[in-house]
């Protein structure tokens, strides 16, 4: 009896031993973040604020971890296929998604499949937050908001708007529009807010809406004319234009995107806290936020906490628009 009570107690002490052995292993892992190239797979195309968001933070990312950080752009299915990459990754925080708002409060309505965009990914920090600009091609007799509604009216059917792709928040501006007005404009989505201003600037699509940072530079040269920006606020680098709270019929017509860094769900608490102080640093630097005003965005941190009870709070608000304009996804 005595060799089988010493027997259990070997054996108890040895799983204890493992435990910690384990735990002090992980432990200087996760000390060591990290160990190779840090990947921000962005759920955009080349151009799009999304993009954009993860360069702003890419190099002084690089240069606070001591490892380099790459942008690998993973476009298309409103976010899923960046998110759908990510989910797969090691959780070691090594691979990470730069997202914007519509896939993590919109797509989870519209999803029917495995990807669980609340569950399946641990918030790391929000980066940038940016109204909509509505802006149309230049050759259409239209300057402003009322006139644009006023056209479509006189054409229906006959006008079209530019998407990032079905239920995304381009998407849901349109229709949101829609239903303010009782325009009849027809929604045609793309992969990515990129091609969709290729194909506006081409003359293909008459109008979009989306954050300035793609749409800057066009507005500048008079290839796109911006006749709004969705909220209550001006932008800086659009003095001119218009926010919709003081346009007549428009003052509810209030839409904003937030950009942000998620980890894989399981990615180590020390690896997760140790990335959003470092971008915390960034973010109050002038340089970032001069970037992040100069190109229609404004630098505002949240960290982990804060950044999943705000998702919550948005993605409630959400569903109710979704359900009641019966937007469905891809």
């Amino acid at each position: 009896m005595k060799t089988i009570q010493l027997l259990r107690l070997q054996a108890c002490a040895v799983t204890v031993l493992g435990i910690a052995v384990a735990g002090v292993s992980a432990y200087a892992q996760d000390a060591a973040y990290p160990m190779q190239t840090v990947t921000l797979i962005a759920s955009a195309a080349p151009g799009g604020t999304t993009d954009i968001a993860a360069r702003m933070i890419a190099d002084p990312l690089s240069k606070a971890l001591g490892k380099p950080v790459v942008v690998d752009n993973r476009p298309g299915g409103s976010g899923t296929i960046a998110a759908s990459a990510v989910k797969r990754a090691r959780p070691d925080g090594h691979t990470l998604l730069v997202q914007y708002s519509g896939f993590q409060v919109i797509t989870p309505h519209l999803l029917k499949g495995s990807l669980d965009p609340i569950k399946d990914f641990a918030p790391v920090a929000n980066l940038i937050v940016a109204p909509q600009v509505i802006v149309v091609r230049p050759d259409l007799p239209i300057n402003t908001l009322p006139e644009l509604i006023s056209y479509a009216k006189a054409h229906p059917g006959k006008l079209n708007y530019a998407s990032s792709g079905n239920g995304s928040l381009q998407h849901v501006t349109g229709e949101m529009i829609k239903q303010l007005t009782g325009v009849d404009i027809t929604h045609v989505p793309y992969k990515g807010t990129g091609p969709a201003i290729t194909d506006l600037l081409s003359g293909n699509v008459d109008m979009t809406f989306t954050t300035a940072p793609p749409l800057l530079s066009h507005i500048k040269a008079g290839k796109l004319r911006a006749i709004a920006v969705t909220g209550n606020v001006v932008l800086p680098s659009l003095p001119q234009v218009p926010p919709t709270s003081t346009i007549k019929g428009f003052e509810k017509l209030d839409v904003n995107s937030w950009f942000a860094v998620y980890a894989p769900a399981g990615t180590p608490k020390p690896v997760i806290d140790r990335l959003a102080a470092e971008i915390s640093k960034i973010m109050q630097t002038a340089d970032f936020k001069n970037k992040a005003q100069a190109q229609g965005s404004y630098a505002v941190y949240m960290n982990p906490k804060e950044l999943a009870g705000y998702t919550s709070k948005e993605l409630q608000s959400w569903g109710k628009f979704v359900k009641q304009a019966n937007i469905t996804g891809e």
